[in-house]
């Protein structure tokens, strides 16, 4: 069964899934189904990691706003047009600078939304990451290009400045791709890489990075990403003379929108146990929580991009904020694990930068 594009946030509905302690509740079978499976911590306790703990700060994500153009069917994230409210400030942005430049293993910052474009400090705060030298990636929705005159010139601003552009395509066809993000989203995507291939994104040799992102349209694991890529290269090129560099093929995670396709499809029962029965001991090791910082649009730190979704914070008491940054606290801190991260686990693993295995 395929997910069903949405209209409207959790949130602006009023669903008791828009609290994340409802979700919690849901996800350790103490809501809406008497569904009990196996802690996720005891899988990993078993492995030998009593607790699972972080490696050096590699990558620094944030979540620079909820706001967006789209309201797509499997969003984590709750996005839509009615979070206007949640954005990053120019102050907060200006502390995660100072954070950067005080870690010396950060190399990478990767700027979420939402659409992180939308956000008013966007531009200048890519130019003042590049200034330090550090690559900087941008997760865009792609349709944002197209959405309004100011953003037509988004290509060539990424270009001036070498942003790694990482981008949501559900699939090479517009059934299948309008079914999960809405009406009109394939069309305005194609447009979206057609523009980025103008200025060289994605083309042999120019050095400018254009990866796409896949996630399933419904309870189902994705296939592999090698046979997923070769796949999409050839229908992409092929239909409309469209190049990019990798696929990434990510794993929805039983949260928020997703969550809730998965109870209203009566789908989440066989879904978690799905996850639960794919869980690869060989992924663990290299899960984006050891080596990345998640920071909310307010400034709260995270393991990672899921848990800052269900508001799990990192377990370093005095460092939960970037206000009181203390990089020595968040190296010795258990990483917060929950159901959940069976997504994370499930065949050969799922992160931002797709497989882990």
């Amino acid at each position: 069964m395929a997910i069903k594009q949405k209209t409207k946030s959790l949130r602006a509905k009023g669903d008791q899934l828009s609290d994340t302690f409802f979700q919690l509740q849901v996800l350790n079978g103490k809501e809406v189904l008497d569904a009990a499976f196996p802690l996720f911590t005891g899988q990993v306790h078993d492995l030998g990691y009593r607790p699972l703990q972080p490696v050096a700060p590699e990558i620094f994500q944030i979540n620079i706003g909820k706001l967006c153009n789209q309201t797509c069917a499997h969003c984590h994230v709750d996005a839509g047009p009615d979070r206007k409210e949640e954005q990053m400030s120019r102050k907060h942005l200006e502390r995660c600078l100072e954070i950067i430049a005080s870690v010396p293993s950060i190399h990478t910052v990767d700027i979420t939304g939402g659409a992180p474009e939308m956000n008013a400090n966007f531009r200048w705060f890519v130019a003042e990451c590049v200034r330090m030298g550090k690559k900087v990636m941008d997760r865009c929705n792609l349709t944002i290009i197209m959405a309004n005159k100011k953003y037509h010139d988004l290509p060539e601003f990424f270009k001036e400045h070498r942003v790694h552009v990482v981008s949501s395509l559900p699939y090479f066809s517009k059934s299948r791709t309008d079914s999960q993000r809405g009406d009109g989203v394939f069309e305005d995507s194609i447009a979206a890489l057609k523009k980025l291939n103008e200025v060289g994104y994605g083309l042999e040799g120019s050095g400018l990075l254009l990866d796409l992102v896949y996630n399933p349209s419904g309870a189902f694991l994705p296939s592999g990403q090698a046979e997923l890529e070769a796949e999409f290269k050839r229908q992409l090129k092929r239909r409309y003379d469209i190049q990019f560099n990798q696929l990434y093929a990510i794993t929805n995670l039983p949260i928020s929108r997703f969550l809730d396709y998965l109870l209203e499809s009566g789908n989440y029962e066989s879904y978690m146990q799905m996850l639960v029965e794919a869980f690869n001991p060989a992924t663990v090791s290299g899960l984006m929580c050891r080596n990345t910082l998640s920071i909310s649009w307010d400034g709260y730190i995270y393991d990672c991009d899921f848990n800052q979704m269900l508001d799990l914070k990192v377990a370093a008491p005095n460092s939960r904020h970037i206000n009181d940054f203390d990089a020595e606290a968040l190296q010795d801190r258990a990483i917060v694990l929950n159901q959940h991260c069976y997504g994370c686990t499930a065949g050969a693993g799922s992160s931002c930068g797709g497989e882990i295995s």
